[in-house]
């Protein structure tokens, strides 16, 4: 049986810019399957009290994150711009790559936001900046950006983020194994996907 992980990320996250880029690039090579699964941590903050990223309510946090971020781009060789504002209004992005198959479309498309969003800048709340994307991946932009409006997806998309919830998520990246382990953090990838290839 092949070993899977659950990936929750949101777009708005900063550190789940460069774990989209390699998580499965790291999983592939250590024959683990990802299950790609967008959420918002908006409704996790709000019910901690926070109406913003705590890199913006914590100064010295902010700055640095915003240099861990430069050191960890550089050596993985992606772009970086900082988005304004900070952080991003992730909701029509999570909707539409909710749904999407989980089928390599889903994958792509949550990539390439990462890459408009932290790599050149863009504006992600903007529908014409998704449906670009979507038509550069030759998914038509029109008729998925009206199903993300629909109340299964917004359903399906509220579950998972119970389910974050419920797996007691804080923040994003994470990892959820098999066996239920969590691994919060793109610096806790690589021994997310060893602890799975390792249960099977």
């Amino acid at each position: 049986m092949t070993a899977k992980v659950d990936f929750f990320y949101e777009f708005a996250s900063t550190y789940s810019y460069p774990a989209a880029m390699r998580i499965d690039r790291v999983a592939e090579a250590a024959g683990v399957t990802v299950n790609w699964r967008p959420f918002l941590l908006g409704p996790i903050f709000a019910a901690a009290g926070m109406t913003t990223s705590p890199f913006n309510t914590q100064p010295a946090k902010g700055r640095y994150m915003w240099r861990d971020l430069e050191r960890i781009c550089q050596a993985d060789r992606l772009a970086l711009k900082r988005p304004d504002p900070f952080p991003q209004n992730s909701l029509l992005a999570a909707r539409i790559a909710q749904a999407l198959p989980d089928d390599g479309k889903r994958a792509a498309f949550s990539r390439a936001v990462y890459v408009a969003e932290f790599g050149e800048g863009a504006d992600i709340a903007v529908p014409e900046t998704l449906g670009r994307i979507l038509e550069k991946l030759g998914i038509p932009a029109a008729p998925l950006i009206v199903q993300a409006g629909s109340d299964s997806v917004k359903q399906a998309l509220r579950a998972a983020v119970d389910e974050a919830k419920a797996h007691g998520m804080f923040g994003a990246p994470n990892v959820v194994t098999s066996d239920g382990e969590l691994f919060w953090g793109n610096d806790r990838l690589d021994a997310a996907i060893a602890w799975a290839a390792r249960i099977g």
